[in-house]
């Protein structure tokens, strides 16, 4: 899931120097707080940030401009089919928002996880009422001439708590950009 008005198609001339690089342990607590902060996320505890960072450093990334952590995404291969990224969060701060950073965070990923690991596919769930996410994906899925299919993955009745249902995206099969 991303917060609303993180994504745009393709990022202005005049975007922020960002840099982009995968997760360690210390950004556990700013992807904690991004989450928080975007008021939209189902945000998971301290404790889950951390280890996400740890043990799944290598398949999401953090971005900062000037240091400071502006976004972020978080993903995992599938177990059962590893040369799938499945994407799980996507944050960024709502004064870095409008920058294409979404976007960039998503290629950059993307592309260190194909060319490492061989992945050619791309999952995530949306629900929907989410815009900015299905535009970031849709985006993503055109810069990369790639099928998106969509399908109910998980309906409000098994989510529970007026969860509206999350819709699974898939996008393949995509080569590196």
């Amino acid at each position: 899931m991303i917060a609303p008005d993180a994504a745009t198609k393709d990022p202005p001339s005049t975007s922020p120097e960002v840099s982009i690089d995968h997760l360690s342990v210390d950004d556990g607590v700013d992807c904690w707080r991004l989450a928080a902060e975007s008021q939209v996320l189902d945000v998971n505890s301290r404790y889950a940030y951390l280890l996400w960072c740890r043990d799944f450093a290598g398949t999401s990334v953090i971005a900062r401009i000037d240091g400071v952590a502006v976004g972020f995404v978080t993903g995992y291969r599938r177990p059962d089919d590893p040369r799938t990224l499945v994407v799980w969060q996507v944050a960024v701060d709502v004064a870095a928002r409008g920058n294409g950073i979404a976007g960039r965070m998503l290629d950059t990923l993307f592309d260190s996880v194909a060319e490492r690991d061989g992945v050619d596919h791309l999952e995530t769930t949306i629900t929907p009422d989410n815009d900015s996410s299905e535009r970031l994906f849709t985006a993503f899925a055109e810069r990369r001439n790639a099928t998106v299919t969509r399908s109910e993955l998980f309906s409000s009745d098994l989510l529970g708590g007026g969860h509206e249902p999350e819709f699974l995206y898939r996008i393949g099969p995509i080569k590196q950009g």
